[in-house]
């Protein structure tokens, strides 16, 4: 269903009957349609008044559970919170547009880690290169293709860096670790004084060896599944030895997605502390590795040596070895960062939308930044994601704003596990199973678009582990029938425009 943007007089309260009406429409959760019509109450006594009165717009929208907060701002002194479902505020959020809005859409592909340097086994050309993509190399002839600074050079080149550049947040002025982002996503309150963590469950060697000596075999224990990894992570955490040593660190643990969960420690001091991403690292001795630089480093350090020596007898990952999987042997500390808060996405660009992403980060960002949050079912953040899901959640959330955002963690997971063929492959599909089969929807659909495709960082083949530096970025318009001549790679990028800041991508995208 295709909102028309409302203007001038009319009344909110009409938008949102329409929006519930939207939601009525199909046989959706009860419980959801009351707390729907008791929001709409509040919404009758707060805010009876028109948008030639009060201009209204959403001034912050993030996502609580299953439903999503609003906070609508006016002339005078009065705030008002209301909680709708998400679908009705995907509703709203499309038919509060700004004046002037028009219908054309805007989408962001981010193929995390696609960028690397060349790689000897596939003749010295990169897998961008390597990869079979007429479709975007087709979009990217059409369009402009350069290069782009999504990491800062003086700090840690990863996504959280990097995919809050994008959104146009400068991480030199908002970056305090990734862990917080990730908590964000899960809706963790830290308070001050408190430091998020990611607490991984990875796999170490095994053998009669000193726990410094030992290697770190897989950053995410092989990408363990959900279901089990929250059974260990929850078994360790209530096994009476190491519920001890938490209790005394301030120490809790909040389940993530798979191998990802998010620990917090109140009262910590971390100045001076140095703790290392694990999927840097891969294959070698986890001494130097350890946690340094202050006296809460040894304590995280003695937590990770009782986690490696319980998580060892651990029956369940018995039943993994047995299976001929990897054990979830082990837990690794990194991330580490205080509470953070980002600039209003809407308020900044008066664009609506949504991110469809598997992956925590992602979700964390888009919830700090006031956006929706769509995590399609089979979106794994692995080479086994469903591209087609995706592309129909991106569809979706364009029936009704003009913004959405879809990320691709697969390209960045295989390389982190030496899986050149798997990074290929995920390049690949997102051709064929995402980009080429979104454009021709949008095209039936009749839908002028902007899309911006790009790689995070680059995530090197030769280590596995992330680089920084400049990407490539393709920035195609429908509007348009030529262009650069060019196809999507990391050589065309060095031939067009370079961007010295991810900052200015949304600029770019909604050419302002």
């Amino acid at each position: 269903m295709h909102i028309k943007p409302v203007h001038g007089d009319g009344d909110l309260i009409c938008v949102i009957l329409h929006a519930l009406e939207y939601e009525n429409s199909d046989d959706h959760n009860g419980d959801n349609r009351r707390k729907d019509g008791i929001a709409l109450c509040k919404v009758h006594h707060a805010l009876n008044i028109t948008f030639a009165d009060a201009c209204l717009f959403p001034a912050h929208i993030s996502l609580q559970s299953d439903r999503m907060h609003h906070r609508f701002s006016h002339i005078g002194d009065k705030n008002a919170s209301f909680c709708f479902s998400k679908r009705v505020s995907y509703f709203i959020m499309g038919a509060l547009k700004i004046k002037g809005s028009d219908d054309m859409k805007y989408i962001l592909v981010i193929g995390d880690g696609m960028a690397d340097d060349p790689v000897p086994e596939l003749g010295g050309l990169t897998p961008l290169e390597y990869a079979k993509k007429p479709f975007i190399d087709e979009l990217a002839a059409k369009g402009e293709v350069g290069n782009v600074l999504n990491v800062p050079d003086n700090l840690p080149a990863g996504s959280d860096t990097a995919i809050m550049s994008i959104f146009g947040c400068d991480p030199n002025l908002y970056y305090t670790g990734r862990a917080p982002l990730e908590a964000a996503a899960t809706g963790i309150k830290l308070n001050p004084g408190d430091v998020a963590y990611r607490c991984n469950m990875v796999t170490y060697e095994t053998g009669d060896m000193p726990f410094e000596e030992k290697r770190i075999l897989s950053h995410s224990a092989g990408s363990i599944d959900g279901a089990v990894s929250d059974e260990i992570i929850t078994e360790l955490f209530n096994d009476p030895e190491f519920a001890a040593l938490a209790a005394k660190a301030g120490m809790t643990v909040n389940l993530g997605h798979s191998f990802r969960h998010i620990a917090v420690q109140s009262q910590a001091d971390i100045k001076g502390i140095r703790l290392i991403p694990p999927h840097d690292h891969l294959g070698e001795k986890i001494g130097p590795l350890l946690p340094t630089g202050c006296k809460n480093a040894e304590v995280l350090r003695e937590l990770m040596v009782k986690a490696n020596e319980l998580l060892e007898k651990s029956p369940v990952n018995a039943k993994l070895i047995a299976e001929g999987k990897m054990p979830a042997n082990g837990i690794w500390f990194w991330a580490e960062g205080t509470a953070v808060k980002l600039p209003d996405f809407v308020a900044k660009n008066r664009h609506t939308g949504a991110v469809v992403s598997a992956v925590p980060l992602c979700h964390g960002i888009a919830a700090l930044v006031g956006l929706g949050i769509v995590c399609p079912e089979g979106a794994t953040g692995e080479i086994d994601t469903n591209y087609e899901n995706k592309m129909q959640a991106t569809l979706d959330i364009l029936e009704d704003n003009d913004f959405a955002a879809v990320h691709v963690e697969a390209p960045d997971e295989c390389t982190h596990n030496g899986d050149l063929k798997g990074k290929i492959q995920g390049i690949e599909w997102l051709d064929t199973r995402l980009i080429s089969p979104m454009v021709k929807e949008l095209n039936e659909r009749g839908w002028d678009f902007r899309m911006l495709f790009l790689s995070d960082h680059k995530t090197l083949t030769s280590t596995r582990g992330h680089a920084g530096g400049y990407v490539p970025y393709m920035l195609y318009d429908s509007r348009e029938s030529s262009g650069c001549g060019l196809p999507y790679t990391e050589k065309s990028g060095e031939l067009g425009p370079q961007v010295n800041s991810g900052v200015s991508l949304m600029s770019m995208l909604f050419e302002r």
